[in-house]
């Protein structure tokens, strides 16, 4: 993905001209979410929007630096979804909680398309023989919120993995079973691969304490 060519600065916007980038980003999205990346021109968008290519070209300096914001769109729009159960995974049940939230989302929408974001990483992986910069932060960052709830379960003794494999297997479960989710219309795929992904969560959870027993401290005094 191309960033603004050097000495060129970020244009300021006023409230009127950040609604109008915003309804460009907003547009460019359905666009390409649709039709796929190459298949939306800069002159789609342009008719979509209402906007004149001097207008457009205002707030993008190319294709490349659009679809860059309709990614960063793309990334908001999908972890805001699964808020709050994303960002509050502290235990196997809250996972469960996110687990259901996430089948629950994608059943209301009835998985047009499939994931926003593994859409755009298998086109534009593809187009380009990398993902672009964006993409590969907005996975990142949605990586990073699981680990970070996997971490907290370490902390409170209840996880006795590493949290990086653990979180980098589910989301390749939740994007695997979305794809296969999209191909069949059924959610059954994406419950499979999130069952069997939290199964593997599970191997890992200590075995709670009976009734009674003492606590490490304990033990040790």
């Amino acid at each position: 993905m191309r960033e603004r060519p050097s000495g060129i600065p970020e244009p300021v916007l006023t409230a009127r001209g950040r609604a109008t980038r915003e309804r460009i980003v907003t547009a460019a999205a359905d666009l390409m979410h649709a039709r796929g990346v190459a298949g939306t021109s800069l002159d789609d968008v342009r008719a979509v929007t209402g906007t004149s290519k001097s207008q457009l070209y205002h707030y993008f300096t190319d294709k490349s630096a659009l679809v860059g914001a309709v990614i960063q769109r793309q990334v908001q729009q999908v972890l805001s979804a699964q808020q709050p159960e994303l960002d509050s995974i502290d235990s196997l049940a809250a996972l469960r909680r996110w687990r259901d939230r996430v089948v629950a989302l994608n059943c209301q929408i009835g998985y047009p398309g499939g994931c926003p974001l593994g859409r755009l990483a298998a086109e534009l992986t593809q187009a380009e023989r990398c993902a672009p910069a964006e993409l590969v932060a907005g996975f990142a960052d949605w990586e990073h919120r699981l680990a970070g709830g996997l971490r907290r379960m370490q902390e409170r003794g209840e996880l006795v993995a590493e949290p990086d494999p653990l979180a980098a297997g589910l989301l390749a479960a939740l994007q695997g079973g979305l794809l296969l989710a999209q191909a069949t219309g059924s959610p059954f795929p994406l419950e499979a691969a999130l069952d069997l992904a939290l199964d593997g969560v599970a191997a890992h959870v200590a075995p709670a304490d009976p009734p009674g027993a003492a606590t490490p401290g304990q033990r040790a005094a």
